[in-house]
């Protein structure tokens, strides 16, 4: 009977100790929310150690890098997010920015296309694709997808069209 106490004592003991990767989610958007960013990669990192599919903190821990400027890390993070859920719109669009950033334009371009494909009404997406249209060269599709994202509400695109459309 001792020994069954004990058992059960050390058992418990250790599932308090050990945390799910739901918990490390969790600390890490608390972390992201507060804005410490490296501690929300550390816990997103772990939840994923714990649940290598974990769609969510793959796609977090890669807009956490991008706020640190970890341009590869974040690729590869988004890329991950994308192998796991293909039809992830934000995780497109998070790849075409850190393609943008990277001056990978095509890549961009491609990117934002997917991601509209699965949200049409996403105008971060437009206004992406139509900075990334510009810098190939592509002035005529710019400025429709910058008019596009004003049509959607981006404030932000109003100011490019400005800019690249005269």
């Amino acid at each position: 009977m001792k020994k069954l106490l004990l058992l059960s004592f050390i058992m418990i003991t250790c599932s308090t100790w050990a945390q799910s990767a739901n918990a490390y989610f969790d600390k890490a958007m608390s972390k992201a929310e507060a804005g410490n960013t490296k501690g929300a990669i550390t816990d997103y990192t772990k939840a994923i150690s714990l649940n290598s599919k974990f769609v969510e903190a793959y796609q977090n821990r890669g807009v956490a890098k991008l706020k640190l400027n970890d341009l590869k890390g974040a690729l590869a993070d988004f890329s991950k997010t994308i192998e796991l859920d293909t039809m992830n719109a934000d995780a497109f669009t998070g790849r075409a920015n850190v393609n943008y950033k990277l001056q990978n334009y095509q890549g961009a371009v491609d990117d934002c296309t997917s991601s509209l494909g699965l949200n049409p009404k996403d105008y971060v997406a437009y206004n992406l694709r139509a900075l990334a249209y510009n810098k190939i060269g592509d002035k005529k599709n710019a400025c429709k997808d910058f008019s596009k994202a004003i049509e959607l509400g981006s404030q932000s695109a109003i100011k490019n069209k400005a800019t690249f459309c005269k």
